[in-house]
């Protein structure tokens, strides 16, 4: 268990306690996305780091502290009919967990949501990033604002590091506007393959999907989302309808079911152990037979995300086969590593990494198991 915890309340705090550290280190946040199993050593809360320093809307850029809840961020940018368009997703429900969700937290895992596959995930919205390495130095890379950015290879690369080469303590972001409105059309009674199917042909046409998921545990439903001006949804509503009319009735649905989708609230409070799978978007019906009995899924991406829970101790990599993807163990018991063991070439350009940005290798040691 780890032995004691420190709350940084400044970056100049937050380096002297990592170039001070004697041994393993456990950053967190808000604390809402335990993923790993916990490393005996110092959790290191960087939770007081917290508040936007840089808004501006004609620009639509956004600069925060890593500790800023994401709660305030969206009001900020609600204010001026703006939002993370990436929609990173709230763990809470499925992991079981309080606390607030965080910016750092967001940027440090890459967290997107369903329209990923429109705009892009939380790594192509970075501008910049100040963070503290292993050795306690600060390092700022990338700009404030998209005219001023350089470096973005760095900013991407520790955007998804879960903290392993850095403790983020300043990030700079990309916003968009809002749609005027979204329409959700919802296609009930089909099989994953019929899903795959369904919104492999909605994504290939002109009509703009900005949502493709399924769900297994309602009656088998597709949803397809489009967002816009009040008339483009209502032509383009229509135009899927005639495209998709094979694939069997389709109704427009008047809740919003896209929060509990990007959330996976369906696989909240159950005993099952939870993947994440990443594959091709053709794969998914193959990737779903593979799984052990009593097994639930949710496609999201349009079939290239698959959550799936699985009876408790189940280790999905190894029904995978030559399936091409990565499988992350999001919720469970299951005695394998949480992340999907890298290829050796691959292996060797992370540890090489490692151990240029954190030397000692102090920082977040349970990601790297």
């Amino acid at each position: 268990m780890p032995d004691q915890a420190k709350t940084v309340t400044n970056e100049t705090e937050l380096s002297g306690a990592i170039a001070d550290a004697t041994g393993p280190l456990r950053i967190v946040g808000g604390g809402t996305r335990p993923i790993g199993t916990p490393a005996d050593g110092t959790i290191l809360s960087t939770a007081a780091l917290s508040g936007i320093t840089l808004y501006e809307p004609g620009a639509l850029t956004l600069v925060a502290q890593a500790g800023t809840p994401i709660a305030e961020i969206e009001t900020a940018l609600d204010a001026e009919n703006q939002r993370l368009a990436f929609e990173p997703m709230d763990h809470r429900a499925l992991l079981g967990t309080s606390g607030t969700p965080t910016i750092g937290g967001v940027v440090a895992a890459n967290v997107s949501g369903p329209r990923r596959i429109a705009v892009g995930a939380c790594r192509d919205f970075m501008l910049g990033v100040r963070f503290v390495d292993g050795a306690g130095q600060i390092v700022k890379n990338g700009g404030r604002v998209m005219k001023n950015v350089t470096g973005y290879d760095l900013v991407k690369l520790l955007t998804g590091s879960y903290g392993t080469l850095g403790v983020l303590t300043e990030v700079s972001l990309k916003v968009l506007p809002k749609p005027e409105t979204s329409a959700t059309l919802a296609i009930s009674g089909q099989d994953i393959t019929q899903a795959v199917a369904a919104m492999s042909s909605a994504l290939g046409s002109p009509f703009e999907i900005t949502g493709a998921a399924y769900r297994s545990d309602n009656d088998g439903q597709t949803l397809l989302r489009i967002e816009g001006f009040e008339k483009s949804i209502a032509y383009r509503t229509e135009q899927l309808k005639d495209r998709l009319k094979s694939f069997g009735d389709i109704d427009v649905v008047t809740e919003d079911p896209w929060s509990d989708i990007s959330n996976v609230t369906a696989f909240a409070g159950s005993d099952a152990d939870v993947w994440r799978i990443s594959v091709r978007p053709s794969d998914a019906p193959a990737v779903a037979a593979s799984l052990p009995g009593q097994s639930q899924i949710m496609l999201d991406w349009g079939g290239g995300l698959i959550w799936a829970a699985v009876p408790s101790g189940s280790d999905v990599r190894s029904g995978l086969g030559a399936i091409k993807g990565h499988a992350t163990l999001i919720r469970g018991v299951a005695e394998v590593p949480t992340f999907q063991p890298e290829p050796a070439p691959l292996a060797a350009i992370s540890a090489g990494l490692r151990a240029k940005f954190d030397p000692r290798g102090i920082l977040n040691t349970e990601m790297m198991a």
